[in-house]
């Protein structure tokens, strides 16, 4: 079915802005580590080179805010490349990091993060007359788990053990906040509410796990859930919160319960279930536009992948999901959050060192090829 772009353009270009702490507590700054900041008027020309003219970008909450005080001057240059090379972008205002001495679990996160968005969103209508996109927390389901249950983000789950529900209200909390600052500086702007969609089984010599499982594959609607206040109303959520939905996917998005064992999708595990009906669940329960807001593979399966996700949303259309855009994400290839030295080879341009110590980009001929293919297959 026609389903009109959400954004200026059906394909949008995603770079990665991780700044959290990790597992070694080094701060993060991907960014900086691909030298998108040095870079960034060239990379939005580049994928207007492929047919892209929206992206998904970070705001670094980490150096904007200082005691109080805001300084926008990481985020100008952004904004104005935008507005040059004719790129709509969609702003991630807290892609996991926040400033040192913000406290997630405190009681006033929500009112640290609002006074953040609201001063952000007034810089970007100060600076740039385009509608504006925000997302005010990515992944609220992820960064919940990775806090809690991980030792890969700061403050680690040798502190936070157990306390996923509370940091999940918390992050919810603070997401409404966010938007109700957003709209007031700028009642024009769309929200975009971003988490992982998942499908878990029981092992097959485990079928008495298929309640467990389905209890925490449902999990994965909570945060949503909780927006929309469909569950603890006590929390501010409403319909409203929810203007669109931006579902991340990738091949390790199946397994199986207790195991952790993947359904992989390059031994093509006939227990997965296809991408078409995980977006027609979504959509089903929440009844809003949506699009696939991060996916990608890595290496020589790329171009396969793209195609694939291109024929799942192009059923998915037909048969009445709305689905309004795909993000490649990462556009351009990054380094592993624990690992500075290991690069996952999954960007539409690869990285190559050059003499002067900067980061070349490499189209990728192969991975474009497909995703020309993966463009006639489904758009506006």
């Amino acid at each position: 079915m026609p389903c009109p772009p959400l954004f200026d353009s059906f394909w949008i270009a995603g770079f990665e802005s991780a700044c959290h702490i990790n597992g070694s507590g080094a701060r993060l700054d991907m960014v900086a580590t691909t030298q998108h900041d040095r870079q960034v008027e060239q990379d939005y020309l580049r994928v207007r080179d492929v047919g892209i003219k929206a992206v998904r970008d970070g705001v670094r909450w980490h150096l904007i805010e200082h005691g109080g005080q805001f300084d926008f001057s990481s985020l100008a240059p952004m904004i104005a490349a935008a507005d040059k090379a004719g790129v709509q972008a969609s702003w991630t205002l807290c892609h996991y990091g926040w400033p040192e001495d913000v406290d997630p679990f405190a009681p006033e996160f929500a009112d640290r993060f609002a006074r953040f968005c609201g001063k952000t969103a007034r810089f970007i209508k100060d600076h740039s007359d385009r509608v504006p996109a925000y997302t005010p927390i990515n992944e609220i389901s992820f960064v919940c788990w990775a806090i809690c249950h991980t030792g890969i983000m700061y403050p680690y789950a040798s502190y936070c053990q157990g306390r996923d529900g509370y940091l999940k209200r918390q992050m919810v909390r603070a997401a409404i906040a966010g938007c109700e600052a957003i709209w007031e500086v700028e009642p024009r702007a769309r929200i975009v509410h971003v988490d992982p969609i998942i499908h878990i089984i029981a092992p097959p010599s485990r079928p008495d796990l298929a309640d467990a499982a389905n209890a925490l594959r449902a999990s994965q609607f909570e945060a949503w859930d909780m927006l929309a206040g469909q569950v603890e109303p006590e929390l501010g959520g409403d319909r409203k919160y929810l203007d669109i939905l931006g579902v991340n996917y990738y091949h390790s998005n199946q397994w199986e319960y207790l195991t952790g064992d993947r359904l992989h999708w390059h031994l093509k595990d006939p227990r997965r279930l296809p991408l078409r009906h995980l977006l027609a669940e979504i959509h089903e329960r929440y009844q809003c536009p949506l699009f696939i807001a991060e996916t990608s593979h890595i290496g020589v399966g790329r171009g396969e992948w793209i195609r694939e996700i291109a024929e799942e949303v192009r059923c998915a259309r037909e048969h009445g999901v709305p689905v309004g855009g795909i993000c490649l994400y990462p556009i351009i290839d990054r380094p592993d959050w624990e690992n500075s030295h290991h690069w996952h080879n999954s960007g539409l341009w690869d990285l190559t060192l050059a003499g002067d110590g900067g980061f070349e980009r490499v189209l990728c001929k192969e991975y474009a090829a497909d995703l020309h293919i993966a463009q006639s297959m489904v758009h506006a």
